[in-house]
């Protein structure tokens, strides 16, 4: 990947886990992609929110378009 002072974005997809099949694009391959989810609490509705926070780990085997990321089960 050559980088002539523009950014260069790569298409990823984002494979199992809540985000299953998501398209995304990335700079710079990073090693891992955080998604959040807002979750449903108890209480009233303007009371205090929660988001699960999923990782999605970057496939170096896959080297081309669109990068791959697994959902890493220990998460969250």
């Amino acid at each position: 990947m050559e980088n002539s002072g523009t950014t260069n974005w790569e298409t990823a997809v984002l494979d199992g886990g809540p985000a299953d099949g998501v398209r995304t694009c990335v700079t710079d391959r990073p090693r891992v992609i955080q998604v959040t989810y807002p979750c449903q609490v108890d209480g009233p509705e303007d009371g205090p929110r929660a988001e699960a926070l999923y990782v999605y780990r970057r496939d170096y085997g896959v080297t081309t378009e669109p990068l791959r990321y697994g959902f890493d089960m220990a998460s969250p």
